[in-house]
């Protein structure tokens, strides 16, 4: 009883015409079947008069809508004495919005599971050893966290090796990742907020509040994505307008034809459009609930479309095309200085640097058992590099152009191919170049090939690095356009004068933030990149694998395949159903119970969007990553 309550208020015009539908068959059990026709005419008309009140506004606002052909179908039947068929029409109509509701739910069953699973609480373990209960909220960094079995990783942190299984800890990051398969972790390992503890009681240590942590970014962008409205409206009307005027047509030559007006009344009835109308916003839900099981956040309908569409593909190069986490390979003092020398000032300067390759030499310094030194200043140029003070010595650390405006005597270092020259200046004089060099994806080329076997044939590298790397790294993926040496606004220009549209731009750093949003359609490698890029972006990957992208770009083109197919059923099947009603074979009635059967047709049909659990499996083969790729600035 409350289920019904519940729902009655929910959808108060469905509940209402029920309840006329219950009182018109004890009207008729009663004996008065006049009185059955005044209500269901009467009430049918009521509704019809709302609908035209709508359908006004719409028009007033240049919007012609399918709305016309059930508001003339309902008061057709009417005047027609069809009265039980405006009844069925009625309840089509109003029925709709319950049945949209529950084929949408269904098709955002992914989204909705992860926002449900968004961690609530923590176990947190006091210093004489107890254990209290918070909120996840309340976890402070550094605190220590006791994660029973089957429990959801609170928020981001370290496994710990106290009490920790023998082999290590094993977590399921389908929801983070969407691959099935239980990942194991040893001490030291990072852990995400978000995946589910395996069978055993382990530690970690909290490295992110809740707010910074992997999850709770993944259920802020569901969130969004959720929220966003799929080009349904644009979609419908692409064929309201036709699919109008040919009903209208159909039914008034039949009309004249016969010199019967329920003929006219008959075609339609078949007529509504409801696939139209649900159908397309059902397939979408489905495909962007699709994406988040594959690991792929995807945020609104209107984006599957433009990926279904994409003929230009840009990448950015480091982190994206390469791992991103360099290596150092070589320090190249000048004379006068000593290797350890360069390296340390260059190590102390990177402390005060975001960029992921300060971290790679603070490491290389690190292994070199070098002590880092303070600053006594510190600023960072945004893609240029730093200006530190050490010791009372000026460091100056990034590419060759910047730290040439410090040092005019400082020179490029000759290079393979896939290596890299950071500059480092000292008061004014050049100190020497560190030589590092990343790596190659090993599903880079593989992805590329992929995207070019579905449709986006363009390529191109955008990159802030040397162009020798850059022409280097293209070369190894088969990319013939590149642009190197470019600063976040020379990409952005470059994106938007790219000729064949929609474009894709791949991109993960914070400099990546405005050619991501430039782009038709900006993909985020969300797993390792600043909130920037993925606050821009319009697809966030949130695992660390760039064949996400070709996924990505197949479940578009797999969610348009599936809408369009989806519309042209309900279309065709209204269509027969149109012509075989204009000889008069199929009452009023009984084509409005007909109606409905092209709705669940279709509406099951768009359900397919989903996919299913074996998009788990779906990749792009890698190669053996190769090291072939510089990282600069």
């Amino acid at each position: 009883m409350a289920w019904i309550l519940k729902n009655a208020r929910r959808y108060p015009l469905l509940a209402t015409t029920l309840l006329v539908a219950v009182l018109g068959v004890v009207l008729w059990a009663g004996g008065w079947p006049s009185a059955v026709q005044w209500l269901f005419s009467g009430f049918a008309l009521i509704v019809a008069a709302m609908q035209a009140h709508e359908m006004v506004r719409d028009i007033m606002r240049g919007h012609w809508g399918l709305d016309i052909l059930a508001v003339t179908a309902i008061v057709a039947t009417v005047l027609v004495n069809e009265y039980v068929a405006s009844l069925v029409i009625v309840l089509m109509l109003t029925g709709g919005e319950a049945l949209e509701d529950y084929a949408a739910g269904r098709a955002k069953r992914e989204l909705n599971a992860l926002l449900e699973k968004s961690p609530q609480s923590a176990h947190r373990v006091l210093p004489d050893g107890s254990i209290e209960e918070i909120p996840a909220t309340e976890v402070a960094v550094g605190d220590t966290l006791l994660l029973r079995p089957a429990e959801i990783v609170p928020v981001d942190g370290v496994l710990l090796g106290e009490e920790l299984p023998e082999g290590g800890g094993v977590f399921d990051e389908s929801s983070l990742t969407g691959e099935s398969m239980p990942v194991q972790r040893l001490a030291g390992d990072a852990v995400s907020s978000g995946a589910v503890n395996g069978q055993a009681a382990v530690q970690i240590r909290a490295s992110a509040t809740a707010e910074n942590s992997q999850y709770q970014r993944i259920v802020a962008l569901v969130a969004e994505a959720s929220e966003s409205k799929a080009p349904v409206v644009r979609l419908a009307d692409r064929y309201a307008v036709p699919f109008t005027l040919f009903a209208l047509a159909v039914a008034g030559a039949a009309w004249a034809i016969s010199g019967d007006p329920v003929r006219f009344a008959e075609v339609l009835v078949v007529a509504t459009p409801c696939p139209l109308l649900i159908a397309a916003p059902v397939a979408f839900m489905g495909g962007m609930s699709r994406a988040a099981r594959n690991g792929v956040i995807v945020k609104g309908g209107g984006v599957l479309e433009q990926l279904s569409r994409a003929r230009t593909v840009v990448f950015d190069k480091t982190g994206t095309l390469t791992h991103g986490t360099p290596s150092l390979a070589e320090v190249r003092p000048e004379p006068g200085f000593e290797a350890d020398e360069v390296l340390v000032l260059a190590a102390s300067a990177e402390q005060y640097s975001s960029h992921v390759l300060a971290a790679s030499i603070m490491q290389a310094a690190q292994d070199r058992g070098l002590a880092l030194r303070p600053a006594e200043s510190a600023r960072e140029v945004a893609t240029h590099g730093v200006v530190a003070t050490i010791d009372g010595r000026t460091v100056t650390i990034g590419k060759l152009s910047f730290v040439r405006d410090a040092a005019p005597d400082a020179v490029a270092t000759p290079l393979s191919g896939g290596q890299l020259s950071i500059a480092v200046a000292v008061d004014g004089r050049f100190a020497g170049s560190i030589v590092a060099s990343d790596s190659l994806r090993g599903n880079a080329a593989a992805t590329v090939r992929e995207l070019a076997r579905l449709g986006v044939r363009e390529s191109m590298i955008l990159t802030g690095d040397a162009w020798p790397t850059a022409e280097h790294v293209a070369a190894q993926l088969d990319i013939t356009r590149v642009q190197a040496e470019c600063m976040p606004e020379d990409k952005v220009i470059a994106v938007r004068e790219l000729t064949a549209r929609p474009v894709i731009m791949v991109g993960d750093g914070v400099n990546d933030a405005p050619v991501l949003a430039a782009a038709d359609v900006g993909i985020a490698m969300g797993a390792r990149g600043s909130t920037a890029a993925s606050e821009s972006a319009d697809v966030v990957i949130m695992v660390d694998d760039i064949s996400r992208a070709a996924r990505a770009v197949h479940i578009g083109q797999e969610t348009m395949r599936i809408a369009l197919q989806s519309i042209w059923i309900g279309i065709a099947f209204s269509v027969v159903l149109m012509l075989i009603a204009a000889f008069g074979v199929i009452p009023a009635t009984v084509g409005a119970g007909l109606q409905e059967v092209v709705d669940l047709v279709a509406i099951l049909n768009a359900l397919r969007a989903i996919g299913s659990r074996r998009d788990r499996a779906w990749s792009v083969p890698a190669a053996p990553a190769s090291p072939v790729a510089e990282l600069a600035r």
